[in-house]
């Protein structure tokens, strides 16, 4: 598989697991090479519960995406969600020794650290340091400090916080499978990437991923995520409702809920019924479509009302804080019928289905533009941006270096001085060559490159953790 522009994203979930392998074709667009999705088993609600059931799922949507695709799979990034996910707001600051030096990468490096060494509950680690907005000596709403001058460097952070043992777990299961793990995207946020546009996150949008085993939540304002929120509770309940209340088995509760299934009791009239096979022998079931929808709201106004107070909490009252472009749905559960208009009622704000056909190629299937595979589309495109940013390669060419680049973006954009005795991690690439050490002059958002580089060190410590546990 040629890892330069080819990546692959698996999404581990409740009720399934899908493992996507895609590529940016001449456009920009993502095109889906291969596609493999198996039964979830194992996992409940987010959380790896059974390590070799899990194993056996991830194997064989891996080994379906390889045969659709023809391509054979070596490494994966992986979405982390689970009810173990919780996210504080945390404001730190440095004080620099040289105020007439300029801010760089450093500067902003030793503020991550500091922020990492947070006390946590026990258990618990810190997976994502996400910097919103800067402050250099009193003046804000700086979201690009590097190059400017000042003493005190202050940050409001996101941090996302999850149990360090589920996290071993997923990174066990990946290796136990025989792939590596090149990267770790808290699920909500390869959601956001596959479905809202950036006009939306600048006007303030609430993105809501109804998965299985459970409802994600990523808040977007002024382009900067401002909370996240996983709640333990998805379209798997909704699915025992029925299987209880019209005392049917599993499967056949499943297929009732999306084939007739609406979250608004007043669309079906009292003649609407369903008839179910018995069970060996017996006698069939009829199952009113009203009373079905009674059950399938009354499950899904439970959610969206925990969902909409992480909303109230995160200040959306606020005129400041106000969502302009509203909420937008996903995941599986986004498919059920007249889910949009209960959730408009509910919460009073604009409400749109997100398909992440935005950034897939024309030639997509139907399927893959479903709101279904949302976060797998997210975690390719992640994993496609992390192997552009560290795409820069050096030869030695008659003493002197040059650059070559992957994908070809234009020479303007990174520019190389070369500084003796300077140390800085030189990216490997697959066959051995001469290197030079370089100081590269900062064109990356600061976000995305301290993104990257916690995230490279996070999946290190996991990969060191799992090497000593053999």
């Amino acid at each position: 598989m040629e890892k330069d522009n080819i990546a692959v994203g698996l999404d581990i979930g409740t009720t399934k697991i899908v493992a996507m392998i895609g590529k940016k074709n001449e456009y920009g667009k993502l095109e889906i090479l291969g596609i493999g999705k198996s039964k979830s088993l194992g996992v409940a609600r987010g959380v790896v519960n059974n390590i070799t059931q899990t194993i056996q799922s991830i194997q064989q949507a891996i080994l379906e995406a390889e045969n659709n695709s023809g391509y054979k799979i070596k490494d994966v990034v992986v979405g982390i969600a689970g009810q173990h996910i919780r996210s504080i707001q945390h404001t730190d600051y440095i004080s620099r020794s040289n105020p007439e030096e300029v801010i760089g990468e450093k500067d902003i490096q030793l503020l991550i650290d500091q922020v990492n060494k947070l006390a946590m509950l026990p258990g618990e680690e810190i997976i994502h340091v996400l910097p919103q907005e800067f402050k250099i000596d009193g003046q804000s709403e700086i979201k690009e400090p590097i190059g400017m001058y000042g003493g005190r460097l202050e940050s409001s952070f996101h941090v996302v916080v999850g149990q360090a043992s589920s996290i071993r777990n997923v990174g066990r299961c990946i290796q136990s499978s025989g792939i590596e793990l090149s990267g770790l995207t808290l699920e909500p946020l390869a959601s956001a990437d596959a479905v809202l546009s950036q006009e939306e996150k600048e006007a303030g949008v609430a993105l809501i991923d109804i998965g299985g085993g459970t409802t994600d939540l990523a808040i977007f304002k002024d382009g900067i995520i401002r909370h996240t929120a996983v709640i333990p509770f998805g379209g798997n309940v909704i699915t025992d409702d029925i299987k209880e209340g019209c005392s049917i088995i599993e499967k056949q509760a499943e297929l009732l809920k999306i084939k007739f299934g609406s979250a608004w009791p007043g669309e079906n009239k009292d003649n609407e019924i369903v008839s179910i096979p018995g069970l060996r022998g017996r006698e069939p079931k009829e199952i009113s479509l009203k009373n079905l929808s009674k059950i399938i709201h009354a499950r899904v106004v439970e959610i969206i009302e925990q969902v909409f107070a992480e909303i109230k909490a995160y200040g959306h009252e606020d005129p400041r804080k106000k969502l302009i472009a509203g909420i937008v749905l996903t995941g599986g559960g986004a498919q059920l019928k007249h889910i949009k208009q209960l959730v408009e009622y509910i919460t009073g704000m604009d409400t749109r289905i997100g398909y992440p056909n935005e950034h897939l190629a024309g030639n997509s299937s139907e399927e893959i533009s479903s709101p279904l595979f949302a976060t797998a589309v997210g975690l390719v495109m992640n994993s496609i941006e992390n192997s552009t940013q560290s795409a820069v390669r050096m030869e030695i060419v008659n003493e002197q270096p040059k650059i070559v680049y992957r994908n070809a973006p234009p020479p303007v954009q990174q520019r190389y001085e070369v500084e003796e005795n300077y140390v800085e991690r030189v990216e490997t690439i697959e066959e051995p060559r001469e290197t030079v050490r370089v100081n590269k002059v900062e064109t990356e958002s600061t976000e995305t490159k301290i993104r990257r580089s916690f995230f490279d060190r996070y999946v290190d410590k996991i990969k060191d953790f799992l090497d000593n546990a053999e």
